[in-house]
Parts: structure tokens; C-alpha cells; sequence
């Protein structure tokens, strides 16, 4: 009986074989696709150069081939170096753009004079596109319209922003009237700069008289602007100061009107607490309140000690202790010395007898008390039948 073979199964191929058959010349056919590329890009130059007053006419490409050309214009505020000259730049064979140098530069805003009763000022010394100019009025006068001006630029010109200021003379509205008060060219309409005008209060019809609080005098600084506000004439009266064991010895009076001064002093035995010296107040109290005498000497600091952080504790020295030291005797010191001592003891003699034990276990003494080393009784049996041998040859 004949067995049938059945076909022959093709012998796999394993990763190795099919990697340098196949996978390798796969690789050499499509490596040309990859390497065009690299080499078309290496065959290239890169963006043209940059400035700051010109700009490539066209977009701007990825990457540009030998001999492609690149023309530039000026940006908006800058004018060409050379009229009607093109400025162009050309992509050479060794991959880089010919030499191309600034051909532009800004273009400068009119002059500007300056206003009348004021000056101008050009921070950068120009008047170049970006500079700007600034404005100041006179004493005297204020500004109206801006204070500062940029040279800009559109497409094809260069121009100041905004319209030029002007400076006005200054003029103050009238102050504000007071109650009880008045003030000096009340009849004018209108005050020039650095004018000034006086407040003064009415006579009272009561028993107590007007007092003005705050500035008398107020000048015009500015385009309808005075330096305060205008006073207030009121009565202002405080009462008549008493200082319990003590007495006023300046600002003797029997009315205390807006800004009395009063000074005192305490009697003979009496201590001054708070200010010797107060004034009435627009408030009609008296500022700082009024002092207070007290019997006695004005208290001092308590000293403190060098050795002390508590005032009246006194420095610890040998002959004042601390109340805790003086309750310590010779016997709590001695007990300590002793439980020291016993530790120590224990162990030095630890360590004494760890070394002795140490040594027994390797030297025995004779009878002279000399150290020999330990044999055991194995080996002494042995060394006896060894010596019986020998004898017994030297008998034979």
C-alpha cells in the first residue's frame, strides 16, 4: 500500500529573507521620490532678506529657484534713496540672494511754528514719520485741544495727527459766597490768572463774635479753578478750661473763641498727664482734651537689670541665688554622683569580663600559671598513642 503525498507547502519565507529581497528593493525604487524633495529644497534659496523701510512688491514663496528675482517698494512712510531705481535682489546658484542694502528712508511731517503764548516741543529732535510733538501754554493761559501730536502715515503721505491746539488766557467764575462772610471785588464778573480775593466774616449781632475757618485768601491757578474752597465764618466757642489741681498760666480770659491758646501747669506735689498746651478748635472743643494732674512724681521706668528681662528682678549671683537653687542641698548632688559612678562601673566591668571570657576560650594555664594553648581530649589520646608507637620502634 503506497501512501499518496499530498503537495509539497512552499517553505515560508522568514522576516529576514523578506526583508533583503523585497522590502530592500522597494526601498531603492521609491527613494528617489523622497530624495527629490530634500534636493529640490537644498537647490533653493530661502526668504529674501528683510527691512525695516521696504517690502517685497509680491508674496512672498516657500522657496525660490536660481535666478528668480525679487522686487521691493517702500513701506508707508518711508520714500525712496534713489527715485525711479528699481530695488531687486536675485536668487544666485550657490543658493543665496545677491547683497541688497536699505534704499529707503522716512519721510518727515511738515514743520509745525509754535502756538501763540505757548511752545512746542519735538521729543526726537525730527519731525520724521513716528516722531511726535508735544504742546505747552504760557503762564498764564491753558491748553485747549491735545497736548501731543504723532507724525503717522497713510498709502502715499506722511501727516500730524489730529488739529493743531491753541492756548487760552485763564479766567475764574466768581468764588462761592459765605454766610455771615464777604470777600473782596465781589462786583466782578471775571478774575484773571493769579487774581486774588480776601474773605472776612460780618460782625454778629449775638454776644459771641464770627470766627473764619479756613484760608481767608484765594487765588485763581487755573481755567476756572481756585486753590481751596471758600472759609466759613460761624461761631466758635469753647468752654472755659479747668484743670483740677492745677491752674492756666498763659491765655488768661473769659471767653475762648476759633484757635484760643491756654497753657498749664499742675500745683506743687502734682504730676502733668497729657499736653500742658491745647487750642480751641473749629469744633468748639479743645484739642489735645485737656490734661489731668495727679499727686505724686511723674512715675519713672523700671531699671532693668543687665542679667534680668523682668524690671526688678535682680541679676542671679553668687550671693542672691534664685529662690529654686537655695532649696537644692549636698544631698540630691552626691545621689547623683553616685548613680553615675555604678553606671560607669557596670560597664567597664562589662566590658572587663567580655574580654576575659574571650581569652579562656582559646589558652589554658599549666601549672606554673603560664598560657599554653587548649588541647582537647581527642587530640591528647592521640598524641599519647603516637608516643607509645615510638617508644615501642625504639625498643625493637
Amino acid at each position: 500500500m503506497t501512501a499518496s503525498c499530498g503537495p509539497r507547502k512552499a517553505r515560508p519565507c522568514s522576516p529576514a529573507s523578506s526583508f533583503s529581497s523585497r522590502c530592500f528593493v522597494g526601498i531603492l525604487l521609491n527613494a528617489p521620490m523622497f530624495l527629490i524633495p530634500i534636493f529640490s529644497v537644498l537647490d533653493a534659496c530661502d526668504e529674501p532678506p528683510r527691512f525695516q523701510g521696504m517690502k517685497p512688491q509680491d508674496e512672498l514663496k516657500p522657496s525660490y529657484s536660481p535666478g528668480d528675482t525679487v522686487r521691493y517698494e517702500c513701506r508707508p512712510g518711508y520714500q525712496s534713496l534713489s527715485p525711479g531705481s528699481l530695488i531687486s535682489t536675485v536668487c544666485w546658484e550657490n543658493n543665496t540672494w545677491s547683497p541688497l542694502q536699505e534704499s529707503c528712508k522716512k519721510k518727515s511731517c511738515p514743520n509745525l511754528g509754535d502756538p501763540e503764548n505757548g511752545n512746542i516741543n519735538y521729543v526726537n529732535g525730527s519731525t520724521e514719520f513716528g516722531s511726535q510733538v508735544h504742546y505747552v501754554c504760557n503762564a498764564g493761559y491753558y491748553l485747549a485741544g491735545p497736548a501731543i501730536r504723532y507724525c503717522q502715515a497713510n498709502d502715499n503721505s506722511v501727516y500730524w495727527s489730529d488739529s493743531s491746539p491753541i492756548c487760552e488766557k485763564i479766567f475764574c467764575q466768581p468764588p462761592g459766597k459765605i454766610l455771615n462772610g464777604k470777600y473782596t471785588n465781589s462786583h466782578k464778573e471775571v478774575f484773571e490768572y493769579n487774581e486774588v480775593v480776601t474773605y472776612s466774616c460780618d460782625p454778629s449781632n449775638g454776644p459771641d463774635e464770627y470766627s473764619l475757618v479756613g484760608n481767608s485768601t484765594l487765588v485763581c491757578v487755573g481755567n476756572d479753578k481756585w486753590n481751596s474752597e471758600p472759609p466759613e465764618c460761624k461761631v466758635v466757642k469753647c468752654e472755659y478750661p479747668v484743670l483740677q489741681d492745677g491752674e492756666i498760666i498763659s491765655g488768661f480770659g473769659t471767653k475762648f473763641y476759633y484757635k484760643a491758646k491756654v497753657i498749664f501747669k499742675c500745683k506743687e506735689g502734682f504730676t502733668l498727664i497729657g499736653s500742658n498746651t491745647v487750642f480751641c478748635n473749629a469744633n468748639s472743643a479743645w484739642e489735645p482734651p485737656i490734661p489731668k494732674c495727679v499727686k505724686g512724681s511723674k512715675p519713672t521706668s523700671p531699671t532693668v537689670s543687665p542679667g534680668s528681662s523682668h524690671p526688678g528682678h535682680p541679676r542671679p549671683t553668687d550671693e542672691s541665688a534664685p529662690e529654686d537653687n537655695k532649696h537644692l542641698g549636698v544631698g540630691p548632688i552626691i545621689g547623683i554622683f553616685v548613680a553615675v559612678s555604678v553606671v560607669l562601673g557596670g560597664i567597664v566591668g562589662a566590658c572587663v569580663y567580655k574580654c576575659l571570657s574571650k581569652n579562656k576560650s582559646a589558652y589554658l594555664t599549666d601549672e606554673s600559671h603560664r598560657e599554653v594553648n587548649r588541647i582537647s581530649p581527642r587530640e591528647e589520646e592521640m598524641k599519647e598513642r603516637f608516643a607509645f608507637i615510638k617508644k615501642k620502634e625504639n625498643r625493637d
